[in-house]
Order: structure tokens, then C-alpha cells, then sequence
């Protein structure tokens, strides 16, 4: 690295830091998720709207490199804390109508996600057609759990049943995606020139569960507080965890979710909330902010065109019929009242970061091309902003709206929830 290439990775991060907390603040001052204002900062500084001149300016090609793997820390640390506030007790009182509102949420986007890869491949043929499809499927079943978290903060709802409800099934839709996409790294085997690595897999797995769960518990023991000691420990476990799952095939996110997974939990509630908590307010100050630019720039939706526009659409169709319909009829058949089951499914088409993690994925897996991407990063966008106002319109508490209470713990994993 030189000093040209020094003083631009220190301006680009102080004009992320910047852009992105303004228009953060302009997205909560306008009843939006924070997150929304940050994608739309990546949008802004990208060649949608400066074009490819003044982007190219201001982020040189020899210094983006270093700014996706600052991003690239950021989504594994994200993917970390999301398993680690999985808590399977968490069902407890859900169990039936979460699982049922939870698959079916996952499932009917899945099965339409695919018939829409199908029509679109057919179209115009893609180099891995089933990692394709099945890659669209496992896109359009994403919900971003921190988003509808803060959402349910905002309008009062996190201590109410549905609040309870919609996060449970936030939590284990979550877990299904990120299923799916480890399935979709398998199938298209893009990330690694010898396959053979993926049967390392569920030994890894196992080793997990055997080996480094009971490793971790004796490391953490109950009460245990968070020291330099500690947070080293976990950062070391998140990075050997992520280098794993690439090395073998996976993508990083994977085996660093997977290390959040089996944290403990039992008598670590506090040094829990720590972990979120210190790690969380660097991810969403400066870590993220840069995935949102990163990504941005690979976004041009000025090229999209008639067709594309028509896509659109069909992505949009799609994604809102699938998770709406699957979320609010699961709901039904489980005697939720019409009001409440449409509440709930509004809040499972909430997608935000965690879809543009996916989106990241499938561009890196080579399953995804630049316009489809600037497509369904759009409908991220539109899916996201619309569930805070959808939700102030389907769901008219009856008497005084409680105060916002504090969002649970995994609202606040990037400080201003994704």
C-alpha cells in the first residue's frame, strides 16, 4: 500500500462515515430504519447517480480492494452476532404458529423465487443455471430480523405478542435462509477449484458442536464479564470460523454465523448484550457503512432499461407476494385475527441488510450478474421501506399505543438496527 493509496482509504472511510450517518438520520427523522438512508448513501456516491467519472474519482479502482475487505469484516461480524442472539428458548409460547409462519414465509418465496429464475434463465441463459435458481429462490426467503426489530421498537410493539411473535419467526427464517444459501454455495461451486473441500463440511459441523461449543462454555463460564481476554478470543473465533467455510467452499458468512450459533448462552445473558454491544457500535459506524458503499458501487440502476424495468417488477411481484402470502396465511390457519396475521406477514417482507449480504454472496458466487443484482438491491430497498408504513396503516393498536420500549438485544447488533 502507498501513500496515494493511504490517503484515499482515509478520506473514503471518513465520507462514508459522514454520508452514510446523515442520511441514516434523515431515514429515522422520516420513520424509516436507519438502514434504508445508508443503502441509499451507497446508491448516491456510486455511478447511479455521480456516474462512473466522479465515482471513479472519488473511490479509485486501486483502493476499492481495500475498502471490500474492511466491508467484507463488517457483513462477517454481522452474520456473528446474528447467531449469536439465536436463541432457541426464544420459542417458547411460539413454537406452533412461529414454525408454521417461519417455513411457510421461507417456502412459498423459495418455490416462486424459482419459477422466476426459471422464466429469467430461460430468457437469457446463465453459465450456472441451478445455482441460479436456486439462489433466487433462497434470495426472495430473506428477513431482515435487526430491521423488524427496530421497526416493532418504533411502533411500540416489541413487548406486545405480536412483537414476540414476529421475532421469533424473524429469528428462525433467518436460520432457514442462511440454510439455503450454504445448499446454494454447494450446488454452484464457484468458490473453490477442488469440490472435494465441501464433504469437509459436516465434519466441521460436528466439530462445532463437539468440540468447540463445550471449549467455549469452560472459556465462558457463567457471569462471566467481557475483558480484552475475552472479546480476543471471540474476534479470533468469528475469523478462523469464516477462514474456514471459504477455505473449504462456503463463503465466510457461513461459518461465521455458524460461530455465533454455538456461543453460550445460559448465564451469559450479560456478557452477551457486551459482545453486541462492542462489537456492534464499530460495525455500524464504519464497517458496514462501507459494505453499503461497496456495494453501491456495483449498483447502476440508470442502465436498467425497458426490460429491466420490467424485471423489476416480476422480482417485486415475487418477493412481496411470496413472503406476504406465505407469512399471512401460515398466520390464518393458525387462528392469528385477519388484522394481526397481516401485521405480521408486513414485517416478514422486511429485507434490508441482511438481502444485500445474500445479494453480495451471489455476485461472488458467480450466480448473479450486475444488472439482476442493481434489480434486486432496488427491491430490497422498496420491501424494507415499505413495512413501517404498511404496518401504521394494517395495525391500529386498539386504546393508547404503548411507549417505544428498549429494542431487544439484537436490534442494537449494529448500534442503528439493520
Amino acid at each position: 500500500m502507498n501513500g496515494h493509496q493511504m490517503t484515499f482509504i482515509l478520506f473514503d472511510l471518513f465520507l462514508i462515515v459522514v454520508v452514510a450517518r446523515m442520511l441514516g438520520a434523515v431515514a429515522a427523522r422520516l420513520h424509516q430504519p436507519p438502514v434504508i438512508g445508508e443503502i441509499v448513501a451507497g446508491l448516491v456516491l456510486g455511478p447511479t447517480l455521480l456516474g462512473d467519472a466522479v465515482s471513479g474519482a472519488l473511490f479509485p479502482p486501486d483502493v476499492r480492494p481495500y475498502l471490500t475487505a474492511l466491508a467484507n469484516l463488517g457483513v462477517a461480524l454481522f452474520a456473528f452476532l446474528m447467531g449469536l442472539e439465536f436463541d432457541v428458548s426464544s420459542l417458547a409460547g411460539h413454537r406452533r404458529t412461529a414454525a408454521a409462519v417461519a417455513v411457510t414465509s421461507v417456502v412459498l418465496p423459495f418455490v416462486l423465487g424459482i419459477a422466476l429464475a426459471t422464466h429469467l434463465s430461460a430468457v437469457d441463459p446463465r453459465p450456472h443455471r441451478l445455482g441460479f435458481v436456486l439462489f433466487v429462490g433462497a434470495a426472495m426467503s430473506v428477513t431482515a430480523f435487526p430491521v423488524l426489530a427496530r421497526i416493532l421498537n418504533d411502533s411500540g410493539l416489541t413487548a406486545t405478542p405480536l412483537g414476540g411473535l414476529a421475532l421469533t419467526c424473524a429469528a428462525l427464517d433467518d436460520v432457514l435462509a442462511w440454510s439455503l444459501l450454504s445448499v446454494v454455495a454447494v450446488v454452484s461451486g464457484a468458490r473453490t477449484s477442488q469440490p472435494w473441500l465441501l464433504l469437509l463440511f459436516p465434519l466441521y459441523l460436528a466439530a462445532l458442536t463437539a468440540v468447540v461449543r463445550p471449549a467455549l462454555r469452560r472459556a465462558f463460564p457463567p457471569g462471566t464479564r467481557l475483558g480484552p481476554a475475552q472479546l480476543a478470543t471471540v474476534l479470533a473465533g468469528v475469523l478462523v470460523s469464516g477462514a474456514v467455510t471459504e477455505g473449504i467452499g462456503l463463503h465466510f458468512v457461513v461459518g461465521a454465523f455458524l460461530f455465533g450459533i454455538v456461543m453460550p448462552r445460559t448465564g451469559c445473558e450479560a456478557l452477551q448484550a457486551m459482545i453486541s454491544e462492542r462489537i456492534g457500535e464499530l460495525n455500524a459506524t464504519l464497517l458496514l457503512p462501507a459494505f453499503f458503499i461497496v456495494t453501491g458501487l456495483a449498483v447502476r440502476l440508470s442502465g436498467i432499461g425497458r426490460s429491466g424495468l420490467w424485471t423489476l417488477a416480476l422480482v417485486l411481484l415475487v418477493a412481496i407476494t411470496g413472503k406476504f402470502g406465505g407469512a399471512f396465511a401460515a398466520a390464518r390457519l393458525c387462528r392469528l385475527p385477519t388484522r394481526e396475521a397481516a401485521a405480521l406477514a408486513t414485517l416478514m417482507n422486511t429485507r434490508g441488510l441482511t438481502e444485500l449480504i445474500i445479494l453480495t454472496v451471489g455476485v461472488q458466487l458467480g450466480v448473479l450478474d450486475r444488472q439482476l443484482f442493481s434489480i434486486m438491491v432496488l427491491m430490497a430497498l422498496l420491501t424494507t421501506a415499505m413495512a413501517g408504513p404498511l404496518l401504521r396503516i394494517i395495525h391500529v393498536p386498539t386504546g393508547a399505543t404503548p411507549a417505544p420500549r428498549p429494542a431487544p438485544p439484537l436490534a442494537a447488533v449494529a448500534g442503528t438496527p439493520r
